[in-house]
Parts: C-alpha cells; structure tokens; sequence
C-alpha cells in the first residue's frame, strides 16, 4: 500500500535526481520480471488489479513467487531474494518450516475439517494463556475476524455503541475499523475533536460515525475525547505499537495511562496484535510492555503461514459467549490443520528462547542501517523491535500518524524499495512497510541487506 507524503526540511534533497533513480530502478525491474508480467497480464483479466488482495499490487507490475525456502524466495523468472517481506510479518518461523510442515502433513492423514473441536484448539489456547495471561480464547480465521469479533464484544459488554481507534492504523477490512486508516491532514480535524473519515466507499455513513480516531502517544487527547463521550465509548481498540505506519514504539507511560483512562471511562481496551503478538516477544506486546487489555486479538504469525486467528479475553469478557448475549461463529474456527500449524508454531519453534535470537538479528540489522545513515547523512533512522524494524526516512523519530504524513520522504522510501528489489532483498512494498525477520535469517542475511542499504546510500541524491 502506499500513501502520500510531504517531508518537511527537505529542500537539500534533489528531486529530479530521485526521479531519475526511480525511472531507472524500476525499468530494471520491469525487465527483470518479464514473467512476472505475463502472469499479471492474465490475472488482471480476472482479477482487479491482478491480485487476490490489493495489499498485494505494486508497480510495475507484482512481483510473482514461486516458491520459497527458509530465508530465501524465489521469483516466476527464477530470481532468488533473501525474504525480509515474509509474508506481511507472517513468517517468522522462515518459510517451509519443517517442524511445522510434519505437524501440518500429519494433520492432514487424519482429516482436515469436521466443524468439530479437536485436541488442537485446546493445546493453543493454552498456550496462549500462558503467553498473553488472559484466561479464554476462541478462534478465527484472519485478523479482520479477529478486530471485528472484538469490536462486537466490547460493545456487548458495555451497551455502548461509539468505538476509538487510533489515527493511521489498520484493523482489518470490516465495517467499524475502516475509519481513518490513511486520511489526509485536512481530513484528520482537531486533535481532541477528530473526525470520522471512511476508508474508501462501500461502508454506510451511520457506521462510520461510530467509530473516532486519536493521535496515539497521546493520553491527554484519548482523555478529552473520552470525557467528551462520556458514557458511549464501548472500546478502545488500538496498537500497543503502531505498525501501519512503519514501526512507532509507544513512549513511556502512555500505554499505562490509556489502561488506566479506558478503566475510568468504562470502556473496554482491545490490543490489536495482529502484527505483534508472535513477532516482537513471547507474549507480544502485551508482555513486552506489561500493560493487559481487556480483549487482545491475534493472527498472521501465530499460525505459522496458515489463515487463521484468536481472541484473548477476560473472565467477564468470555461470560457474554458464554451466556449467548454476544454471539460468535465460525464454520472453520479452530480448523484442525491451522491449530496443527499454530500448535507447532508456538510450542516447538517461536518458544521463549527464540525472541532473543530475533532480537539479537534485528540489533545487528538496525545499527548496520544506522550506521550507513549515519555516514551518508540521509534524513533517516533505524526503528525495531523483537522482529519487526525497518528504516525510517524521516528527520526526527515519529511519534504519531500526523508525524508520519508531514516527516517521511515517501519519494526516498520508494526508491530504497526498488535497489532492495533489484539487488536480492525482497521488501514490502510501500512507503509505510516494515522488514519482518525470521529464525531462519542470519549474520550472512544482515550483511545482503546491509550491502544493498549502502548502494542506494551512495546513489541517494541531496546527501
């Protein structure tokens, strides 16, 4: 996905210089992929865009994968790339993972779908009892499922109907949460007095008048908010770490205010960890900053390469599915070959004493990006954390979307995509992605990616 922004202090960079670059890497992309085009000339006939999710289109064209192995893919036209993409953060576990691939295989002997429980489910609810310390579970099968059977349980156990989330972030594709994803500065209105702006067409306006955004890091403007909606605020569903917009760590205090603030309002906290709860520790955010929500939701890496997902909730919380009050279903939640997959995931591969080896990685990654910053004076910094990083090309650290739209040179983003691209290291495209490493990744990776960071720094105009 990309978005538009305008850096400010950037008048030492040399546009024209940038656009040449950009011509060129991306004509050297184009002819690098000649089969990836012929496979994006037939599916557009039958697909918009030519992709099954338009997270998934880039320009030229997409980049089709083969297949993949470890930390390395390989593209239609035979392009090996060390993965640092890994599926939007799906793949820590490194791809074709033989632990996970027997557990999946033998799974798959014994029948894979009855709309019946199984050993699975129970053997990964506990597990994530022990990791995340919310005692119930039910299971999904995406993110979207997950943030949207959230919302409805928030509003269940408050009767309230008016929804917070945070300006720029990404919950899933579902009515409530398609608010604010990416709206402009204009859009956005005052910081204690937001707007409600739709995330494209397709979601009725009396929907999307019940959902409000606040600038994350910032308690005061969550406070205001909630007072002046006192008593309709049925949750709060945010990103303990914001990981829409690059990678923004929350500052100190603030998760612990917005705990304490929800409590008062009587609205009920929801952590999105969707991108964080198998990636940045063994018990995601949550554990890594020590604040617990009342709902936590999850997906993407907890199922090792396999669509699914979970909610983690309070006692009280649970009683409304217990009880029937709130209702939640799923003909292939808790499907038995994606538990086999996430049972595996988390009990024999992402284990307690792996998150120091990804954090070990991403260290030697981040200063190996810091320090060519440094060198070569790009208006830039080096953000991470467990698994997740990237380089951020902003002058100063971001605090917040409205940072993200004024600070980051998107024009310079794009163009250190494209010599990753064309050198081996396969990103996520967009100005506003992160890399994703694996247990696979290693010292000899980090250098890959370092080498081909320090090409574009030499060729980066306006140093």
């Amino acid at each position: 996905m990309t978005v538009e922004t305008t850096a400010t202090g950037a008048s030492a960079i040399d546009r024209a210089r940038i656009a040449e670059l950009t011509e060129r890497e991306m004509a050297k992309l184009a002819e690098r992929t000649p089969a990836s085009k012929q496979r994006y000339e037939r599916a557009v006939k039958v697909m918009p865009k030519g992709v099954p999710s338009s997270f998934q289109e880039n320009d030229p064209w997409p980049v089709y994968v083969e297949r993949g192995e470890g930390t390395r893919v390989w593209d239609v036209d035979g392009h090996e790339y060390v993965d640092f993409h890994n599926g939007f953060g799906v793949m820590c576990i490194g791809h074709a993972n033989p632990t996970v691939g027997a557990a999946v295989k033998a799974r798959v002997d014994l029948g894979t779908h009855f709309a019946a429980p199984t050993d699975g489910s129970i053997v990964v609810a506990e597990e994530l009892t022990r990791r995340f310390g919310l005692p119930q579970w039910r299971f999904t099968n995406s993110g979207t499922e997950s943030t949207m059977d959230a919302v409805h349980l928030a509003r269940g156990a408050t009767g309230r109907d008016v929804i917070l989330k945070i300006e720029g972030s990404y919950h899933g594709h579902h009515d409530a949460v398609m608010v604010s994803v990416y709206p402009s500065l204009e859009e956005l209105g005052d910081r204690d007095d937001p707007r409600s702006a739709p995330y494209g067409a397709g979601y009725p306006r009396a929907l999307t008048e019940l959902t409000r955004a606040v600038p994350f890091n910032d308690a005061d403007a969550l406070e205001s908010v909630l007072k002046t909606l006192e008593g309709q605020v049925a949750g709060l569903i945010m990103e303990p770490a914001m990981m829409n917009i690059n990678v923004i760590p929350p500052v100190e205090g603030y998760l612990e205010r917005v705990r304490e603030l929800t409590t008062e309002h009587g609205a009920k906290l929801i952590f999105d960890e969707v991108k964080t709860g198998a990636t940045i520790s063994y018990g995601g955010a949550t554990k890594r900053f020590g604040v617990t929500p009342d709902i936590v939701t999850l997906a993407k890496a907890i199922c090792g390469g396999y669509p699914g997902g979970a909610i983690g909730m309070s006692d009280e919380i649970a009683e409304l599915v217990t009880t029937g009050k709130v209702h939640q279903y799923g003909t292939f939640n808790g499907n038995p070959l994606v538990m086999a997959a996430s049972a595996a995931t988390l009990t024999e591969v992402l284990t307690e004493d792996a998150y120091p080896k990804l954090e070990s990685i991403n260290r030697k990654l981040k200063a190996a990006c810091q320090e060519i910053v440094d060198r070569y004076g790009l208006p830039a910094y080096a953000e991470g954390m467990g698994a997740k990083g990237c380089v951020i090309f902003a002058p100063e650290p971001l605090r917040e979307y409205r940072d993200y739209l004024t600070k980051v040179d998107g024009d310079l983003a794009t163009l250190a995509w494209l010599y990753h691209m064309n050198r081996g290291i396969f990103m996520t495209p967009g100005v506003e992605e992160e890399w994703t490493l694996s247990l696979a990744h290693s010292d000899t990776d980090v250098e890959r990616y370092r080498a081909g960071s320090e090409t574009f720094a030499k060729d980066a105009p306006g140093r």
